[in-house]
Formats: C-alpha cells, sequence, structure tokens
C-alpha cells in the first residue's frame, strides 16, 4: 500500500465528536513516549501530520486521520505516563473504551511497544482488554534501531512471550529513524482493509 493522501478529519474526547462511522478504522495504542506520532508520520511520508511532542503524555484526545479515502488511522490517547495525574489518566481509560465499543467499522487495534523494554502491566492490560474485543494479535515493536540485529529476536521473544501472543499474532520491529518496518506494516493493513 502507497499512501498518497492523509489528513486529520476530527479530534474528540466524546462519540459525538467522531466522524461518522462509515469507513473501516485501524487504532493505535500504546503508552505515551512509544513514538506512535512519529510511527503516523512515517507511514504517510509526511513529517508532521501527527505532531511529535518533546513531552510525552500530550495526546489526550482520539485522533481520526482519513487515509487515500480508503480508511482511517485512529490515534487513542497514550497511557502509562507517570507525570500526568491519575484522573486524567482514568480520562483516557474511559475515552478509549467507548471508542472501542461503539465503532462497527473497527477492524483492528495495533499495539505499540518500546522493543527495548518488556511490556509493561498497563501494556498487558491493553493487550488482554484488546483481546476481550477480539481486536488483538498485531504488535508493533517501536526504535528497532536501539537494539543490534541479534539481539531483535530475543526482544520480540520477551514481548510476545509477556504478552502472552499466541503464535498466529505477529509482532512487526519497526524504525522511524531507519525507516524500516513500515512497508511490512502497511502490508498488514492492506490484508486487513481486503477482509473488509
Amino acid at each position: 500500500m502507497i499512501i498518497k493522501k492523509a489528513e486529520l478529519i476530527a479530534v474528540a474526547v466524546k462519540r459525538d465528536q467522531y466522524p461518522l462511522d462509515d469507513l473501516p478504522e485501524v487504532a493505535f495504542a500504546g503508552r505515551s513516549n512509544v513514538g506512535k506520532s512519529s510511527l503516523f508520520n512515517l507511514m504517510v511520508n509526511r513529517r508532521n501530520l501527527a505532531r511529535v511532542s518533546g513531552s510525552p503524555g500530550k495526546t489526550r484526545t482520539i485522533n481520526f486521520y482519513e487515509v487515500n479515502e480508503r480508511f482511517r488511522i485512529v490515534d487513542l490517547p497514550g497511557y502509562g505516563y507517570a507525570k500526568v495525574s491519575k484522573s486524567i489518566s482514568s480520562d483516557w481509560g474511559g475515552m478509549i473504551e467507548a471508542y472501542l465499543e461503539s465503532r462497527h467499522r473497527l477492524i483492528k487495534v495495533i499495539q505499540l511497544v518500546d522493543i527495548r523494554h518488556a511490556p509493561s502491566s498497563q501494556d498487558i492490560q491493553m493487550y488482554d482488554y484488546l483481546k476481550h474485543y477480539g481486536l488483538s494479535g498485531l504488535v508493533v515493536a517501536t526504535k528497532a534501531d536501539k537494539v543490534s540485529r541479534s539481539e531483535l529476536p530475543k526482544c520480540m521473544s520477551i514481548i510476545r512471550k509477556t504478552l502472552g501472543m499466541s503464535a498466529e499474532d505477529k509482532i512487526i520491529p519497526v524504525s522511524a529513524l531507519k525507516r524500516t518496518g513500515f512497508e511490512e506494516l502497511l502490508a498488514e493493513i492492506d490484508v486487513l482493509l481486503a477482509k473488509e
């Protein structure tokens, strides 16, 4: 898949701010500092479509991007950043749950984890949550340039084991810095869309 057109079409904190539920949606979830914005910009080959912040925890809304007038990428609020107050963090949980429960055209939630660390308890909780909704099975391991090629299989094995992923579930290592892995991710999204 080649992304020729991508634009931010809605920023929402509640359901009545969502766009019409008329296109397939692929959502992305991950910790606040995992590199979601950098990944979006890499996928759409634009420097600033998604704002990359120096201070994690800035995405406090659900952002809807329309891609190729064919589907939407949905950026869910980041979780697990210590400097964000607990009340705001719990608001995000409610926002994510309301989104997952109400979007009939949601086909997958891609979870992002940092390849350098074992998934946190919040990562595990999110993956279990996605399993509950039948939306798990595809994980992007970000910052793949930060580990050596020989360490990569071990890091991916730790992610797979910690999250309790099945043999059919996929992990795609991606580096926004080296611009690697995103083609495989786009190919996976293409496969998902073809089933719609």
